[in-house]
């Protein structure tokens, strides 16, 4: 089961360096701003990625991508979890709730 993070969850996450963040957008969303460290696995290609992007199943993930009205980032944790990853975790507010409280970004 898929569980969501709170943006205050999401960067205790990213600050301790103990977990791999995905932005399920595609690469044009994700190099224009990315959370900090996040690495691009587009819906289309996470079958493909996935296994090089995340060789270790029981690693920690989380998935994002816009914000509430954006579906990519619950339908590639939840394939994940079907690929059998063990830990994975939605931020379904996304980079919009990241953006809006002042948080930094990254760009390609």
């Amino acid at each position: 089961m898929v569980q969501n993070l709170t943006r205050d969850e999401v960067k205790q996450k990213i600050d301790a360096g103990t977990v791999t963040v995905l932005e399920a957008l595609p690469e044009s969303y994700y190099k224009e701003a990315h959370l900090p460290g996040a690495r691009n696995l587009p819906l289309d290609e996470v079958d493909t990625l996935a296994p090089e992007l995340l060789p270790d199943k029981r690693a920690e993930v989380i998935v994002y991508c816009t914000g509430t009205t954006c579906p990519n980032s619950g339908i590639a944790a939840k394939r994940l979890a079907e690929l059998g990853y063990e830990q994975v975790y939605t931020y379904k507010d996304g980079k919009e709730d990241w953006i809006g409280a002042g948080l930094p970004t990254e760009s390609a």
